[in-house]
């Protein structure tokens, strides 16, 4: 017998008299949306959505969570997708099953504050184009980020889920912060807002299953809107903490199917379904229809994605979430980011330097964008600064914060470091105390005159002004102006199945006839080193100028210790202090072109360079060539981690070059513009 035969006779015997449950669990799915976040860094594609939508129609879910989070983000950006299309398409699918979406308060899809007349768009077209359920949270708690979206959220005849991201400063709940009676507070408030119903947010799965119980009992006698557990896999205890709360009488909770559940994201569905059959919280599924479901998901749609896994470590569960607070999504980051500095042997400085920064920050909550602030700080701290001086690099979402245009931190942010933050800043030295909306001018207009033609109608327009420099080299890639990348295009169930077989035939050595393998010429002493990665595996490639060409001279498995984790990324080559000559072909080529991501311009060396000191992408310059520049004036911004850091001058002089331009991507040590 089969096991999906096995699946069904189970069920079959376990529903034969099967009564309908008194107060059946509600579940919300969150496979289309946080599940694909949390595993495979929410490259999830539409299509591979459509194949089981019907079927995930049929199940009886609360809701679906589809959109929101991270995904109006990666959609534009690495997958070439329009993220409102994805919500129309999905909507012809589910006929019935409510849509759910992760709205980040004023901060929308974002990572800061956006102006009133944004965020009154974005929710009106949200609904617009299908979505019905906002589960809405704020970094810090700080509601005053809900009062310019609710309204519109009620308006539109939505529903308002208010969340309380669940935080804490000991072991478990308690401590000068984050208590019983800080969390019955801030419920009291969404539900004065007019809360449908009310979200524990528990992003780093740090709710234990005592506290769990204590908290959905205290919040069911004091208010009235659902209660609704969100809790992450993560430290391995939400299967756990779900149980407690179902005990406590926690009217909905949030689980993935099975492909998409555990590690960093959910506990899974369908050991729920079972478990609580029969009971009077049985939430009525069909196991045999959600066991349809998987094997259509590990089978046509998990294997293009395999490649995005974490596949390096054995354990399904992280206990060091219990120690350090830090959510999968931020812990990938993290790592991601000293593996491309060279500096991953600096995880355990981070990890120390992690808590202490969250502290001197007002003790806030480490949820999007706000486990990112932190983060990235943390990582700027390790790497540049010096016995003598702390925060020697800070973003400019730290100066953000500091200011107030996030709101007010759940503890008072350390003074010194608020003044050093503060210090310079354009919009003044001194923190506000409003809320933080108050002082940003309206930005549409401005946007709007901006874009252009470019956007078609207010989705497009949405698309650019929350993300100018990626949102607009979208739309150019969106209407033919520029040609869309081979990296943002999918990938076939079939080209998974060669890129296997090319893998194993080259782990062989068959991929080259041995009649026509050459004796490998002697190395010059300018050979220079490439780092490959291939579905895990990473070598190192010796590459030796002949003649201006190129020419691999060795290629040898690099140890298994310095093998890549997580996401394969190409590695980027040192770039050469003068353009190399082009090869000398056999016949004369056309002229050749440069590519359209970046031309290709010869280097300025004759100056002061400055190289950025991470990888990342360019937002923006703030000078331009020939400009006069003083010492410690900012000349560029690049985005590293999703947040900005400003580089300063150096020296005082002119700029004599500028090497990259708003949108490219830059590797460590970039020469990104030279002064004279």
């Amino acid at each position: 017998m089969s096991d999906h035969a096995r699946v069904k006779q189970v069920e079959m015997n376990y529903t034969k008299d099967r009564p309908k449950a008194k107060k059946p669990l509600k579940i919300e799915d969150l496979s289309l949306r946080d599940g694909h976040q949390s595993l495979f860094a929410t490259r999830g594609r539409t299509e591979d959505m459509i194949p089981v939508a019907e079927k995930m129609d049929q199940i009886g879910f609360w809701a679906v969570e589809v959109w929101g989070g991270a995904t109006f983000d990666t959609m534009h950006r690495f997958l070439g997708e329009d993220p409102w299309e994805r919500l129309r398409t999905l909507k012809r699918y589910f006929k019935k099953t409510p849509f759910s979406m992760l709205l980040r308060g004023q901060n929308l899809v974002g990572y800061r504050n956006y102006a009133d007349d944004v965020a009154r768009l974005f929710v009106k077209k949200t609904v617009d184009n299908g979505m019905e359920i906002f589960r809405t949270f704020d970094a810090l708690n700080d509601f005053r980020n809900f009062e310019t979206v609710v309204p519109v959220i009620k308006e539109c005849g939505a529903h308002f889920q208010g969340c309380i991201c669940y935080s804490l400063t000991e072991p478990r709940m308690g401590g000068d912060v984050y208590t019983l009676e800080y969390y019955v507070k801030k419920a009291k408030e969404l539900e004065a807002m007019g809360a449908d119903s009310i979200c524990i947010k528990d992003m780093a799965g740090l709710i234990a299953p005592y506290d769990a119980y204590e908290l959905v009992k205290a919040l069911k006698a004091n208010v009235k809107p659902m209660i609704h557990l969100h809790s992450h896999f993560t430290s391995g205890m939400s299967p756990m903490s779900h149980f407690k709360a179902i005990e406590a009488g926690v009217d909905i909770i949030d689980t993935c199917l099975t492909p998409y559940a555990y590690r960093t994201s959910h506990a899974a569905l369908e050991p729920f379904v079972m478990s609580l059959l029969g009971t009077d919280r049985d939430t009525g599924f069909d196991i045999n229809a959600l066991a349809d479901i998987n094997e259509i998901l590990e089978r046509d749609v998990l294997p293009k994605y395999k490649h995005l896994l974490d596949d390096t470590k054995v354990s399904v569960i992280d206990i060091n979430v219990l120690l350090h607070q830090t959510p999968g999504g931020m812990l990938s980051n993290l790592v991601n980011q000293l593996k491309e500095m060279d500096a991953l042997d600096k995880i355990d400085a981070v990890y120390k330097e992690l808590p202490r920064v969250r502290k001197e920050l007002g003790q806030i909550p480490l949820v999007t964008p706000t486990s990112q602030i932190v983060g990235t700080q943390t990582v700027n701290n390790v790497l540049f600064d010096t016995p003598d001086e702390r925060y020697k690099m800070i973003t400019a979402q730290v100066r953000d914060l500091c200011y107030g245009l996030y709101g007010k931190t759940s503890a008072a942010i350390d003074p010194e470091v608020q003044k050093k933050a503060l210090k310079g800043y354009e919009r003044g030295e001194t923190p506000i105390t409003c809320r933080p909306a108050e002082v940003l001018a309206p930005e549409l207009e401005k946007a709007r005159k901006e874009i252009g033609d470019l956007a078609l109608d207010d989705e497009d327009l949405i698309i650019y002004a929350l993300f100018p420099v990626t949102g607009k080299k979208y739309l150019l890639q969106k209407y033919g102006k520029e040609k869309v990348p081979d990296t943002v295009k999918p990938i076939t169930l079939e080209e998974v199945a060669r890129q296997k077989e090319m893998i194993e035939k080259a782990k062989k050595g068959e991929l080259v006839e041995k009649s026509k393998i050459k004796e490998a010429p002697e190395k010059s002493p300018h050979i220079r080193t490439f780092n490959v990665f291939v579905d895990g595996d990473y070598f190192e490639v010796g590459v030796d100028e002949v003649g201006g060409s190129p020419f691999i001279t060795s290629v040898h498995s690099a140890p298994a210790s310095a093998a890549s984790s997580g996401s394969i990324k190409p590695a980027a080559p040192a770039k050469p202090a003068s353009p190399l000559p082009p090869p000398k072909p056999k016949a004369a080529p056309a002229a050749a072109k440069p590519t359209p991501e970046k031309a290709v311009e010869p280097v300025v060396t004759d100056g002061t360079p400055i190289k950025a000191p991470m990888p990342g992408m360019i937002i923006r310059y703030e000078r331009n060539v020939g400009d006069m520049v003083n010492e410690g004036e900012t000349v560029v911004v690049i985005e590293a981690m999703k947040m900005e850091n400003a580089l300063p001058a150096p020296v005082t002089g002119v700029i004599k070059a500028i090497h990259s331009k708003s949108g490219d991507s830059v590797a460590r040590g970039d020469v990104l513009a030279v002064i004279g």
